[in-house]
């Protein structure tokens, strides 16, 4: 039962008296005769008879109006302390109907028969069932209501035999009293005894004998107080601030029975609401909601809004709302500060049913914003408008302000315009998620520059930066179709690989865009298509071993990356309603970059020309151009990078390019330098293994470096380069091309190799003076260097022909040089030998090993070459 609680004022009347009164269901009522002499309203004139027909008052029918929700809510008015507070039970039905019911056991009181036994007579016997309260209209002084209900006394109620016998008979000889006109005012106690609303209560007529039903039609006019205390108590309520409410009803009252005039009373009633019987704000749904462009006037255009919202109603009451217009607003940088209007809204008539969901349509539009909605926040880069936007699209929960407007339609009562106008209601707004707006993210003309070696790791000169043209597909919101044209954006994206963060996009600075729109294919979306070009955006990488994952699949994976996007877009655009920037936008997307394709190879690399541009005892600093072709569409800059080289995994020295500039296609003349060092971290072993592969080298043998990143690739992100050195990346090394020669496409019975690429050109032999000249091509063209000593030995068909012993030095400075005449001490007898002598005058092919001392500058070592199918000219 709610908690509330009475008393009186009256002489005459027991603070329990209300509490007494009867609410019976239907099928525990004693049989009632209907009697019809209540159907009056302030609608009544001196012809309007007082009294029903007699035939009408003497007939009797059995009790069994349906109970109504309205009766339902105020028979748990007696339910009592234990009984469970029943759901639709709200205080105004509770106020007017206990009122009334105070009114009418005033009347047998005071009508008939001794106070004590007619006051217990009454409370015990009456029976009120209210079925129906509505508000007929609104008048210029507040409204007009109808309270519809059935009233009659029960004898067989009445405990007490003699009180219930002389009750019987003094309301049987009575028959009827009548209740003049009066008004009923509402006061607040604790708010200053402020008057809530007065109500006049028109003439009653009742038939008070036992078991007869009286229907009771009332209309009665209700005006509103002192509308600043009204307002005071509206605003607590909204506010949460409203815990209980007593309320006092005081009226002074006429009565009289026939001709017999029974004076007047006055009366007062207090009752306290509080917990659930105070009403609360009623739930909400948006069914559909629409946006769009609308002209307003002078061949301006603004941004309307059309809704559907569905309202809860728990309440027992009927009326129509006249449209209203009212003030949107969105809060403001401080929840100190006032709120800032957005719009204006306007409500359809609606149509309120007892205990019904009621359909709300409502019309809004922002003609203008602002420069208080679009300016940032104090110590904030965020306006009021960006916070609002940003939370919505976020799926954060946040709030409109809905405000009576001071300019209501023409029809609309001066008093309604003043207390709606005077009520600021907070309404929750849910964010909503917008996962799938962006439909499509690619990036064209990809231009990859590698973070400055030398700058400050905290700087963005020390990030790689990328330039590319992005271009995204973006579905507006189901139901908003609004012209958009983006000049301008900015973001803050977070990259990440297979759903782990790799780094982040920083475009602090504005980027140029342009938005076209379009229709989707299905027609239900609008589509905006927005690029902008950007510009050495700086990308911090973050995990560095992500990328290198990445980098690994680029390189090695065949099929390509996806990249997610996941970032906060500013973007400055053009509606409407105006100009502004939008801050901190959702975005996501997916954007795939190719891999190398499967028949890229790095044996496409072309090394133009090799210099020596420094030596010491065991190293050999090298520079060289290459040309190679990028079958990608993306292009890189990289300003500094070392790698280290490796074979059978010792390192052999470093390899570093500086300000090199790759674009798709054919590249030529990219400069590279390498520092020969193979003693610098593995000692004696990496110096062997170096042996073998200069060895390889100078045979012309096919020859794989690896190539792998280390710590100190890239100086100003030592943690990236040390991810990457987990990759590792063949390289064949390039062989030395030698001009071609006459007689190399010569066939030649005894076979050998024709064409081939080596230190050694070619040779011919002397038989008379047992010496022999070589033909040697130096790798160098600007160097000089020395052949220190030599121990050969010549093959044909894996016969020895003889050898060469040669402990002097001798130059072989850039381009083709010829040996001087070295000693040969031939094998006679050997078939090598007759080989040699039978071809005197002629050629033959020949397979030649040797070991030969080196020396470049400082630098000196010892190598060994192999030669198959040496090319030897025969002299007498």
């Amino acid at each position: 039962m709610p908690d509330q609680k009475s008393s009186s004022s009256s002489p005459l009347l027991g603070s329990d008296a209300i509490d007494h009164i009867d609410y019976q269901p239907p099928d525990h009522r004693p049989a009632f005769k209907k009697s019809h002499l209540s159907g009056i309203s302030n609608h009544s004139t001196e012809s309007t008879p007082l009294l029903s027909s007699e035939n009408d008052r003497n007939r009797e029918r059995e009790y069994s109006v349906a109970s109504s929700r309205a009766a339902s809510s105020l028979r748990s008015l007696q339910d009592g302390p234990s009984q469970k507070r029943r759901k639709g039970l709200r205080w105004p039905t509770i106020l007017a109907l206990s009122i009334l019911s105070s009114l009418l056991i005033l009347i047998i009181v005071l009508g008939f028969f001794t106070p004590a036994i007619a006051r217990e007579y009454a409370k015990q016997a009456l029976v009120l069932e209210p079925t129906d309260v509505s508000i007929e209209s609104f008048t210029s002084d507040g409204v007009r209501a109808r309270l519809q209900a059935t009233v009659g006394l029960d004898a067989s109620r009445v405990r007490n035999g003699p009180v219930r016998n002389l009750g019987r008979a003094a309301t049987w000889i009575a028959k009827e009293v009548e209740c003049k006109e009066s008004r009923v005012q509402i006061y607040v106690p604790e708010y200053g005894n402020v008057l809530l609303g007065v109500a006049t209560i028109p003439r009653i007529v009742l038939n008070i004998r036992n078991g007869y039903q009286n229907d009771l039609d009332i209309l009665s006019d209700l005006e509103p107080g002192d509308m600043d205390g009204i307002k005071t108590i509206a605003n607590d309520w909204l506010e949460g601030r409203l815990g209980q409410l007593r309320v006092q009803g005081k009226a002074t009252i006429g009565l009289k029975s026939g001709l017999l005039s029974l004076g007047t009373q006055s009366i007062s009633e207090s009752f306290v609401f509080e917990g659930h019987d105070l009403p609360a704000i009623p739930e909400h749904n948006i069914t559909s909601l629409s946006v769009h462009e609308a002209p307003i006037h002078h061949g301006r255009s603004g941004i309307a809004a059309d809704a559907s919202v569905v309202v809860s109603n728990d309440f027992p009451i009927e009326l129509t709302v006249p449209s209203l217009t009212f003030d949107a607003l969105i809060p403001n940088c401080s929840p100190g500060d006032l709120p800032i209007l957005l719009g204006s809204a306007t409500t359809e008539q609606i149509h309120i049913h007892p205990h019904a969901d009621l359909e709300v349509n409502v019309h809004g539009v922002a003609r203008q914003l602002s420069d208080e909605l679009v300016k940032d926040c104090p110590n904030s880069e965020l306006s009021p408008l960006d916070v609002f936007v940003g939370s919505y699209l976020h799926g954060k929960d946040t709030k409109v302000y809905i405000r009576g407007s001071t300019s209501q339609p023409p029809d609309t009562p001066h008093w309604i315009t003043e207390l709606v106008s005077s009520f600021t209601v907070p309404v929750p707004v849910s964010g909503q998620t917008f996962d799938n707006l962006m439909k499509n993210f690619t990036l064209a003309d990809v231009h990859l520059s590698m973070p400055n070696p030398f700058a400050d790791p905290k700087t963005p000169e020390a990030q790689p930066r990328l330039s590319a043209v992005a271009k995204a597909s973006i579905a507006l919101p189901k139901g908003i179709d609004v012209p958009i044209d983006v000049s301008r954006v900015r973001v803050n994206a977070d990259v990440l690989y297979r759903k782990k963060r790799l780094g982040r996009l920083d475009l602090r600075k504005w980027q140029p865009a342009n938005s076209t729109r379009v229709a989707s294919h299905d027609g239900d979306e609008v589509i905006l298509l927005v690029e902008s070009l950007v510009e050495d955006a700086p990308m911090k990488i973050i995990n560095a071993e992500v990328f290198a994952e990445l980098a690994q699949n680029l390189l090695f994976g065949g099929d390509g990356v996806k990249l997610s996007i996941d970032a906060n877009v500013d973007v400055d655009m053009s509606t409407p309603v105006g100009a502004f920037v939008l801050k901190d936008i959702p975005a996501r997307g997916d954007i795939m970059i190719n891999a190398l394709p499967g028949d890229a190879s790095m044996s496409d690399v072309k090394v133009g020309s090799m210099r020596v541009v420094g030596t010491t005892r065991e190293t050999l600093s090298l520079q060289a151009t290459v040309n190679l072709t990028n079958p990608t569409d993306y292009s890189i800059h990289v300003p500094y990078m070392d790698v280290k080289f490796l074979n059978n995994g010792s390192v052999l020295g470093h390899g570093t390019v500086r300000n090199m500039s790759i674009v798709p296609g054919q590249n030529e003349n990219i400069v590279a330098e390498a520092l020969w060092a193979p003693w610098a971290e593995d000692g004696e072993r990496g110096a062997k293994v170096a042996r073998e592969v200069l060895s390889q080298f100078i045979s012309g043998w096919n020859v794989t470096l690896t190539i792998k990143m280390h710590e100190g690739s890239i100086p100003s992100q030592p943690a990236l380069g040390k991810a990457l050195s987990s990759m590792e990346l063949k390289v064949p090394m390039p062989k030395m091309t030698m001009p071609h020669r006459p007689g190399d496409d010569d066939d030649d019975d005894d076979g050998g190799e024709k064409g081939s690429s080596s230190f050694i050109g070619d040779a011919t032999m002397h038989i008379f003076t047992s010496t022999v000249t070589f033909v040697l091509y130096s790798p160098f063209p600007d160097t000089t260097m020395y052949i220190t000593h030599m121990n050969a030995t010549a093959f044909y068909h894996d016969h020895t022909v003889g050898t060469i012993l040669y402990d002097y030095s001798f130059a072989v400075p850039p381009g083709a040089t010829q040996t001087p005449r070295l000693p040969v001490d031939w094998s006679l007898g050997s078939l090598g030998y007759e080989a040699i002598r039978k071809a005197i005058g002629g050629h033959l092919k020949l397979d030649t090993k040797a070991t030969v001392g080196v020396r470049i500058g400082e630098f000196v070592d010892t190598i060994w070459i192999v030669i198959r199918g040496l090319g030897a000219k025969v002299r007498f």
